[in-house]
């Protein structure tokens, strides 16, 4: 069977940040050409988090908060949240609601919010929140878009050059191969195969690179095998990237250790500071991948006054 990662958060972050204009144009691209890209683009990751856990709302997406400029000379503030879980959500609208409401007042300015559903459900296009009686309405209509609908748009996926056409491409993959690890791995190759003749510059093929490694996990002994077909590819054209998968494998193998010492670490502090800790709650904390979360968590452990407290951390996971 194949091994597939259920944190699809931290990959997704990561190709926002190193991609953000090609994001927008990909999918909004009304928002892109309104942006004076000559001013670099501010991420507020961490109070975006701080405003969102004092919100008490918990925590199921791949949240990015982006300060721009427009072409106009003025600041706006682009709320991007990315849906990363394959399940209906029916408080979707209203978490993006509140949001965007406590961003406008924090900050006393406009917030964009733009909404990408990766979910395989094609009946579920949540892009609005309101609720109101006697004449008084307050909501929010937001866009969004459906990772699904390009499924049948796969030849101009192939074609089209921006790096989230390659983006979709690996998302939508890794939902139709579960299970079937060698087909995951034919069509794994296929997009390697397809970033060296786009003609991608170095840098855009590690980010990329990374981002399709991570979703489409194969077998260890069919990343192998795999590893072999790219640096075949990479001899024909006589030109070497990111030092080929070694290197992502060894900062795999790097970041994969750091996330083993992060949960060991939560735990052992629980352990020591509570007489008893559910054997649940060390599966919930044994089960995460994201090192950003479980850095967050292991301070919590050292905060919180009782497990209970911890436990209610996970609540909407």
């Amino acid at each position: 069977m194949v091994q597939t990662r259920a944190d699809y958060d931290s990959p997704w972050k990561e190709i926002l940040e190193q991609f953000l204009p090609e994001f927008l144009e990909f999918f909004f691209p009304a928002i892109k050409s309104d942006i004076d890209w000559s001013k670099t683009p501010e991420f507020l990751d961490k109070e975006l988090q701080r405003l969102l856990r004092d919100a008490e709302i918990g925590r199921r997406f791949a949240d990015k908060l982006v300060k721009v400029w427009l072409n106009d000379g003025s600041e706006a503030w682009i709320l991007i949240h990315i849906e990363v879980q394959n399940e209906v959500d029916t408080d979707f609208e209203r978490r993006m609601f509140i949001y965007n409401y406590r961003l406008f007042d924090h900050h006393g300015r406009e917030v964009i919010s733009l909404a990408v559903l990766t979910d395989d459900n094609s009946e579920w296009r949540p892009n609005r929140f309101r609720y109101g009686r006697y004449g008084c309405e307050v909501g929010i209509l937001f866009p969004s878009v459906k990772l699904i609908d390009y499924a049948d748009q796969w030849s101009l996926l192939e074609k089209d050059n921006n790096p989230f056409a390659v983006v979709v491409m690996a998302h939508l993959t890794a939902q139709s191969t579960q299970g079937q690890a060698d087909e995951r791995f034919r069509w794994k190759l296929r997009l390697i195969r397809g970033l060296y003749e786009r003609g991608y510059r170095r840098t855009r093929i590690a980010g990329l690179l990374r981002f399709i490694d991570w979703v489409l996990a194969l077998p260890k002994e069919m990343e192998k095998a795999l590893w072999s077909e790219v640096r075949k590819i990479e001899e024909v054209i006589k030109v070497r990237y990111v030092s080929s998968f070694e290197q992502l494998a060894i900062e795999r193998g790097l970041e994969q250790g750091q996330i083993r010492n992060a949960r060991a670490n939560v735990a052992e502090i629980l352990t020591m500071r509570f007489e008893s800790v559910p054997p649940e709650l060390i599966e919930q904390i044994s089960a995460l991948d994201d090192l950003q979360r479980l850095t967050w968590l292991l301070k919590q452990s050292v905060t919180v006054g009782t497990v209970e407290e911890f436990e209610r951390l996970f609540d909407g996971d």
